[in-house]
């Protein structure tokens, strides 16, 4: 079952339940005028901890400031970070308690992202579905995207974007950066008011076809910042999933300091050309090598799409070593068994991590001598290509596949 539209300004559902349902909750909330808190619990941990949760739920509506309500709850295993956000969301649905949260205790808030740092994968969440985030982070992913647009249903969204809010705050997601993937705008300036407080390390803006959409969520973030006292970075990925999208590549990418990849979404992408997208991606190339160029240009990451069918772990190889030959760091997962995969797909070979160090080798000897001309036997190196060897040898030691 799915949480209803509230049926009056004063009734009210958020969350779900069923046979099917993990780790979540539905709660039904009736505001009243008198007659102080009724709960009634529904769950199959009742004996175990029905106390906890019925004392955790008069502790959301205390500091909602809820005095007289009926809420009845049918609870499948939901964590105290769920049973918080569901419960707040059915008591602001009923049209009570606005401008009031309820936040679960704070977990130790990560280090801040780097700039630069590894981003081969980022596993996609769906925001509306809690069972999925606790283990995210036991398959290593890079990244996390708790998912805010395309897998939540536009009834859902303020619902969603309560569980994403206190997800920042009380999930441990481990070494993974936590993304959040707001709606188009305007939608997905709501989504900013609620979540930036609790420090997501990038935000995500799908659909983007011009920098000043970049430039709005870029301020909207800087003043949320400001208003919770907040100097730590949030980061920028645009997504490009349009043709407009693609011609306005560079001028995207190049936005804000705040942007940090540009990625392209090519089930949108392919549908806005009224082409049918194949596993090859014969019909997308010029767009993915617009997308890398731009960034380079940039000088920032270009990261691929995701690769949609979920069974082919060859053709998610094939693509992944063909994305990374094309100049792409990394690229979406929307299974967590495709994170290996591409990791795997993503690594240098031996035989270039091997010529690279001896290109670095000899650019450190060639700097000892104060030779401005580096040479590796016979063969004089250019600058661009000791660059290039740096980099791979850096990204090599940061994947762990050398010390």
């Amino acid at each position: 079952m799915s949480a209803a539209e509230p049926k009056s300004p004063r009734t009210s559902e958020a969350g779900h339940w069923g046979k099917d349902v993990r780790s979540d909750m539905h709660v039904a909330f009736e505001a009243r005028d008198s007659g102080g808190v009724e709960i009634s619990l529904e769950s199959r941990v009742a004996p175990y901890y029905g106390d906890a949760i019925l004392e955790q739920a008069r502790q959301v509506l205390d500091e909602l400031d809820i005095k007289h309500a009926r809420l009845t709850i049918h609870d499948e295993g939901a964590l105290p970070f769920v049973i918080a956000a569901r419960i707040e969301a059915a008591v602001r649905r009923a049209g009570m308690a606005l401008g009031k949260k309820s936040l679960p205790a704070q977990h130790t808030p990560p280090a801040p992202s780097q700039r630069d740092r590894l981003r081969r994968s980022r596993l996609y969440l769906p925001g509306s579905e809690p069972k999925y985030y606790i283990n995210a982070a036991l398959h290593s992913p890079d990244a996390v995207i708790l998912d805010l647009e395309d897998s939540v249903h536009r009834d859902e969204k303020d619902v969603a974007r309560l569980l994403v809010r206190n997800t920042l705050r009380a999930v441990d997601f481990g070494s993974c950066e936590r993304m959040v993937r707001i709606n188009q705008l305007p939608l997905g300036l709501e989504d900013l008011a609620e979540i930036v407080g609790e420090s997501p390390d990038l935000i995500l803006i799908p659909k983007v076809e011009d920098p000043q959409q970049v430039a709005e969520v870029d301020r909207m973030i800087g003043e949320m910042k400001s208003r919770h006292g907040m100097i730590r970075s949030i980061w920028i990925m645009p997504i490009l999933e349009s043709a407009l999208g693609i011609e306005n590549a560079f001028a995207v990418a190049a936005s804000s300091e705040n942007v940090v990849a540009l990625t392209i979404g090519l089930e949108d992408y392919t549908a806005d050309l009224g082409m049918a997208k194949t596993p090859q991606g014969r019909e997308s190339a010029y767009a993915r090598a617009r997308v890398v160029n731009a960034a380079r240009a940039a000088g920032i990451q270009a990261i691929d799409s995701v690769f949609s069918d979920v069974a082919d772990m060859e053709a998610l190889r094939h693509w992944g070593e063909a994305s990374r030959a094309m100049g792409f760091e990394g690229m979406g997962c929307i299974h967590p068994g495709q994170v290996r995969v591409v990791h795997e797909a993503f690594a240098p070979s031996a035989a270039e991590i091997e010529k690279a160090q001896k290109i670095v080798a000899a650019f450190e000897d060639a700097q000892q001598k104060g030779l401005a001309v580096v040479s590796l036997g016979s063969k004089m190196i250019d600058p661009p290509v000791v660059q290039r060897a740096l980099k791979l040898v850096d990204r090599a030691k940061a994947m762990g596949v050398i010390q």
